[in-house]
């Protein structure tokens, strides 16, 4: 490898004072740091790393030989970030390539730029952490904030850039349960458009043939009251906000969905949660089937 090739790309500097750089080729992360911080001397860079002041994806380090990937964030923190030790893990399932867990609603699968700790990938890369300090997860998919439900990350970058390639193709089922208000007069059916964001960084549907990513929805109505109604969603898509939008489409928004409408809120969050995800592993063509229960919170209106 060219030593003095760029490894790394400048994204921002915010307003907490962190410095998010990206990943452009494989390295170790001392020498990264040694690239992202010329200037200074090796031992105020290493502190970086022993002080606690460095993040992966979200995943505070201190290994100086930590393997970078192409597409990893490096974020530099003001502060140090404290170790949090997790005793409990809701996961489902766990092998030498693969985890896949039940997500909580309200925890963001991977760092945003308003949150950089509080996230699944943090958990699950302190867990592997715990077993080896070299052990590392990458992401393969993602479940919006306040969706609960079946997260999978992978162990090494083999498996996740094979699942990330043909995900589409190796996904058989995805399904949804989804609360929405207001009783459907059609109590099942497929709801198709193309998705595009707008300024706002907001999701809306077009009807117009290639404005946006194509988004197929199908939806069944299997618990109604007077209220409410709970569907068994699935998707042939996985666009952002998908179900979110396309539900809010039909007239029927998402319960605690403050973003896309103004629903009843009586659980207290957002009535979405990834019951089932179905595929076939990409190098064994095994069937993987991996489900979380429904909340009791969704069963609790009906």
């Amino acid at each position: 490898m060219n030593k003095n090739k760029q490894r790394f790309t400048k994204t921002k500097k915010d307003y907490s004072g962190l410095q998010e750089f990206e990943v452009t080729h494989e390295c170790e992360l001392l020498d990264f740091l040694f690239e992202t911080h010329k200037g200074q001397s090796n031992n105020s860079v290493k502190a970086l790393l022993k002080n606690r002041h460095v993040t992966v994806d979200g995943a505070p380090i201190t290994q100086f030989n930590f393997k970078l990937y192409k597409g990893d964030k490096v974020i530099i923190s003001k502060n140090p970030i404290r170790k949090v030790t997790r005793s409990h893990l809701p996961i489902i399932y766990e092998d030498d390539e693969i985890i896949v867990i039940n997500k909580p609603s309200g925890l963001l699968s991977i760092a945003s730029d308003k949150e950089k700790g509080s996230t699944a990938y943090r958990m699950l890369s302190d867990y592997v952490q715990q077993k080896d300090k070299h052990n590392r997860i990458f992401v393969v998919h993602r479940l919006d904030e306040d969706t609960s439900g079946v997260l999978m990350v992978a162990k090494n970058p083999k498996i996740q850039q094979a699942l990330q390639d043909h995900w589409n193709e190796l996904v058989s089922k995805r399904g949804y349960y989804a609360i929405v208000d207001g009783v459907l007069k059609e109590k099942s059916g497929t709801i198709k458009s193309y998705l595009k964001k707008n300024a706002q960084n907001m999701m809306y549907s077009s009807k117009k043939k290639g404005d946006g990513q194509l988004a197929i929805t199908n939806y069944k109505v299997i618990k109604e009251n007077d209220k409410y109604s709970l569907l068994d969603v699935n998707i042939d898509s996985g666009r952002k906000n998908q179900i979110r939008v396309h539900l809010g489409d039909l007239g029927h928004n998402v319960i605690g969905d403050d973003k896309y409408g103004n629903p009843t809120n009586p659980i207290k969050r957002l009535g979405l949660h990834a019951y089932q995800l179905t595929l076939t592993h990409p190098f064994t063509n095994k069937k993987l089937d991996f489900k979380a229960p429904i909340p009791k919170e969704f069963l609790s209106l009906f």
